[in-house]
């Protein structure tokens, strides 16, 4: 595992726009159908828009019909991290990205074969590099 990328709060305030920061710093959540990346299906990789790690693959995205981009796999096991999330009078388990700690979604248990996970992340919380 590489080493944590640690910020303050005015140091990620200075390096995200206030709407990225409200998302991965704050735990917000954009609204459906409004992030960049629904519908990207170039080959490539998506990566934490704080620190550029690389989280998701193209190969593993999918259509969920929920409005946010959606991965059935991480690029690789060491991508992300997970933390149970009882917020909003739910229980959800939240996705974070495992280098700098930015909240990026949630993860479900409803995606499709060969896993059967939905990673519903926030497009904002993505930046797309094409291959």
């Amino acid at each position: 595992m590489e080493k944590k990328e640690k910020k303050t709060e005015q140091e990620w305030k200075s390096c995200l726009t206030s709407d990225q920061f409200m998302v991965c710093r704050k735990k917000g959540t954009e609204r459906p159908f409004t992030g960049p990346w629904l519908d990207e299906k170039r080959p490539g990789i998506f990566v934490c828009t704080c620190c550029g790690h690389p989280l998701f693959k193209t190969a593993g995205k999918f259509d969920s019909g929920t409005g946010w981009p959606s991965f059935f796999e991480p690029y690789s096991p060491e991508s992300l991290a997970t933390e149970a999330d009882n917020s909003h009078f739910m229980r959800r388990v939240e996705v974070l990205c495992a280098r700098c700690d930015a909240h990026l979604g949630h993860l479900f248990d409803d995606g499709p074969a060969p896993t059967g996970l939905r990673y519903c992340i926030n497009g904002i919380a993505l930046e797309f590099k094409p291959q």
